[in-house]
């Protein structure tokens, strides 16, 4: 089932994203941050922005979410994604659709562009966000130094819808959830 993150998914969301922290360059981030600080994060991307979970039988095997790309408020209308799948979930088509419906989510939303940033090699996302029409938009060279070396980080973008001008403001998470085409997306 896929379903909104909540405050009691931090525990999960912590254990699947802590090989990111501590074993790869898939994430820049070099601290594991702790479960209160990913409860914290959790409640404040959903204030505007989705967070979802693969939950099989009260399992969260995968997370999924968008987030702000910049700060400045011309940007509304694109976020950057996000999704890690539990090791041993992987490879049985949970990332493709728990992607397929936050990309859904965002649309409903009225955000128009998807922002994918892989660090390279990154061969299975790179593979993913391609074959779901995410096209390659450039590269950033030796961006970011962890585990001993500098990684590149190469940037993906898909069109949700075309844009529209002007444009509708973009409709916070809780809203679309309210919504009739919130709840029929994900309940």
């Amino acid at each position: 089932m896929i379903r909104p993150a909540h405050n009691d998914d931090a525990a999960a969301i912590h254990t699947i994203y802590a090989p990111s922290v501590t074993d790869s360059a898939t994430t820049f981030e070099t601290a594991l941050p702790s479960v209160a600080t990913m409860r914290e994060r959790i409640s404040t991307r959903l204030q505007h922005y989705p967070w979802l979970v693969w939950d099989e039988d009260g399992e969260v095997l995968a997370y999924a979410y968008a987030g702000r790309f910049r700060d400045r408020a011309a940007y509304d209308w694109i976020a950057e994604t996000s999704i890690y799948v539990h090791h041993q979930a992987q490879r049985r088509g949970i990332a493709r659709r728990l992607y397929t419906t936050l990309l859904d989510v965002m649309r409903l939303q009225g955000i128009n562009q998807a922002i994918g940033a892989i660090t390279l090699p990154g061969t299975a996302s790179v593979a993913m966000h391609e074959a779901m029409g995410f096209t390659a938009t450039g590269v950033w060279r030796q961006c970011g130094y962890k585990l001993g070396q500098w990684w590149d980080v190469g940037m993906w973008q898909k069109e949700l819808q075309v844009a529209q001008t002007p444009p509708s403001p973009v409709i916070p998470f809780p809203q679309l959830l309210a919504s009739t085409e919130g709840r029929a997306l994900l309940y």
